[in-house]
């Protein structure tokens, strides 16, 4: 497949850079710009707010299937992300992947019955100023076996593009 080749080349090239590459923010601003203007906004201003909170974060970029996934890690290792910010065609959610079903959620913001995994529907990307909010995302980081280390420079890692997509804009 020629588009799996073009991933893995450019996977390659943002790698062997160390640092996060033109290159890969311009695949991240082509898959962004596949989506409504409100869920784009939605998800860039939510992207701004938690690279904000997670400075030293990887953020590992998944163009998948059902939808574009940028996961917030202390390594490369997707299994290690400690959140990850999902665009579907009508909305943004915030995923916990590490403890999400060990936080502390008086609010019950948490949504989902995985083994793990938790999330919640972004109404707009304020709702990561909520407190509660804030609160399990510190608990999260608390809990994460491994830690962002704040003193790393960002780096963005295009990891896969699914040749097959679902529509990115609703129906």
């Amino acid at each position: 497949m020629a588009t799996k080749k073009a991933a893995s080349k450019r996977l390659a090239q943002t790698k062997s850079k160390g640092n996060f590459t033109r290159s890969a923010e311009m695949e991240l601003d082509e898959f962004l710009a596949k989506f409504t203007p409100e869920v784009e906004d939605t998800a860039r201003l939510a992207l701004k707010k938690m690279r904000g909170r997670l400075p030293g974060a990887i953020e590992l970029v998944y163009d998948n299937y059902n939808a574009l996934a940028i996961g917030f890690s202390p390594t490369e290792r997707a299994s290690d992300a400690i959140f990850s910010i999902a665009l579907f065609p009508r909305w943004v959610s915030l995923f916990f992947l590490i403890s999400g079903t060990k936080l502390r959620d008086p609010e019950c913001y948490l949504q989902g019955s995985g083994n793990r995994v938790r999330h919640i529907v972004l109404e707009n990307a304020a709702t990561l100023d909520d407190p509660a909010v804030q609160d399990l995302m510190a608990q999260a980081l608390e809990m994460s076996p491994k830690q962002i280390d704040a003193g790393q420079p960002r780096r963005l890692v295009i990891k896969s593009i699914s040749a097959k997509q679902r529509p990115r804009r609703p129906g």
